[in-house]
């Protein structure tokens, strides 16, 4: 399954795409809001502006992926690797990213506010004041890689 045919397929009414491989997709811009991707492999996915307001990522692997301007509110990704991701100008408001993995990723402009990061690791991660509007950091590893109390 490749971009276009999520894309086509969603547009059609179909929301779970469980498991798919869609690693180095471009999907660029698409709204997926409400779609699941639990489990997904979307390492090095170009979702630059994409819309997944409200989608359901749990432990879907997107290392490397291109998260600038993406729309992730609501969203749960507990327990998804993150590791390297651009999330330049994400908006994660009320977002589930309890236990993720953003080691290394960049997170300057991200709107975090009513996320819960409790859990997550943040290790050489690049990040702004904006971070404290989280709900919860408890138990998160900080980019210094101190531990959030």
């Amino acid at each position: 399954m490749d971009a276009k045919e999520i894309v086509k397929r969603y547009k059609s009414g179909e929301r779970d795409f469980r498991e798919a491989n869609l690693t180095r997709a471009n999907l660029h811009g698409a709204n997926l809001s409400g779609v699941n991707l639990t489990g997904a492999k979307l390492t090095e996915a170009n979702l630059s502006g994409v819309d997944l307001t409200w989608a359901k990522l749990g432990g879907a692997d997107l290392a490397g992926a291109d998260l600038t301007r993406a729309k992730l509110s609501g969203a749960s990704l507990s327990g998804v690797d993150l590791t390297g991701t651009n999330l330049t100008g994400a908006i994660l408001r009320g977002a589930n990213l309890s236990g993720v993995n953003l080691t290394g990723a960049r997170l300057i402009g991200v709107d975090v506010t009513g996320a819960d990061l409790s859990e997550a690791n943040l290790s050489g991660a690049t990040v702004d004041k904006g971070l404290g509007r989280a709900k919860s950091l408890r138990g998160a590893t900080m980019p210094d890689r101190t531990t959030y109390e």
